[in-house]
């Protein structure tokens, strides 16, 4: 259980160190294991799989209108899989709720090919728009950990006046790596190069260690409070650097002109 899904770069190291190949998939408490690379099934790098036996899967848009990409749902009724729970209980009623409707839903993300694997985009919540196109902060995030000095990085959106919202980016870094403007201009250029234009970081914010839940889960609630002007509450040293401050990439030097 890793609580996140698993970056590339963790599945090419253990696969150039070790000859093993991981077989991601996805499941909650509330589900079980429900979608999986299952043995002798072909994987895709980035997927998590297909549905499990006894799992028949959907991707909703909020109209209840199957989409490619969308929140993962499991219907009820006669289709109800054996391993989702009966439901939350009411703590002051004692009465159930959560599966009394057409579909549980997960409150993630995914998108679904052709062949039906599905790739995990983020939490329902935590995916956000900037001039109207979708972001998925674990696609970023996946980007900058590929960079030396990063160890960990969140991305949420902070609020902007003409995109709705842009790219924030917390990173925590590697032991040794300076939290300086050079670390920063070499981490911008990193992203522009692998990500779309309207992917780009617009800040990165450099922090000891990023909030957790007590299960390891980063807590991008936390940060995404700062952002819109409450209170972040992180512990230790915190540097931001804006991608505007940095002329050197406006002039198209390390990645696409603004």
């Amino acid at each position: 259980c890793a609580g996140e899904p698993l970056n590339a770069e963790i599945i090419d190291r253990v696969r150039a160190m070790w000859g093993l190949t991981i077989r991601d998939g996805y499941g909650q408490t509330e589900t079980t294991a429900q979608i999986g690379n299952s043995p002798g099934q072909a994987v895709k790098p980035g997927s998590m799989g297909r549905p499990l036996p006894g799992y028949r899967i959907a991707i909703l848009d909020q109209a209840n209108d199957s989409v490619t990409e969308g929140e993962v749902a499991l219907p009820l009724g006669a289709a109800r899989p054996a391993g989702l729970m009966r439901g939350y209980v009411d703590a002051a009623t004692g009465a159930l709720r959560g599966t009394d409707g057409a579909y549980y839903r997960t409150g993630d993300v995914a998108q679904i090919d052709a062949d039906g694997y599905l790739t995990f985009v983020g939490r329902a919540d935590d995916v956000f728009k900037s001039s109207d196109y979708r972001i998925s902060p674990f696609e970023l995030e996946s980007v900058l950990i590929e960079h030396a000095s990063v160890a960990e990085a969140a991305v949420v959106p902070k609020p902007d006046e003409i995109r709705l919202s842009v790219p924030v980016a917390y990173v925590a870094l590697v032991p040794g790596a300076a939290a300086d403007r050079a670390t920063a201009l070499s981490i911008f250029r990193h992203a522009r190069a692998r990500l779309a234009p309207f992917k780009r970081l617009r800040e990165i914010v450099f922090v000891t260690d990023l909030p957790k839940t007590i299960s390891g889960k980063i807590r991008r609630v936390q940060l995404r409070r700062g952002e819109a002007g409450g209170e972040a509450g992180l512990a230790g040293e915190v540097v931001r650097f804006a991608e505007s401050a940095f002329p050197e990439l406006a002039s198209g030097e390390g990645g696409a002109p603004a």
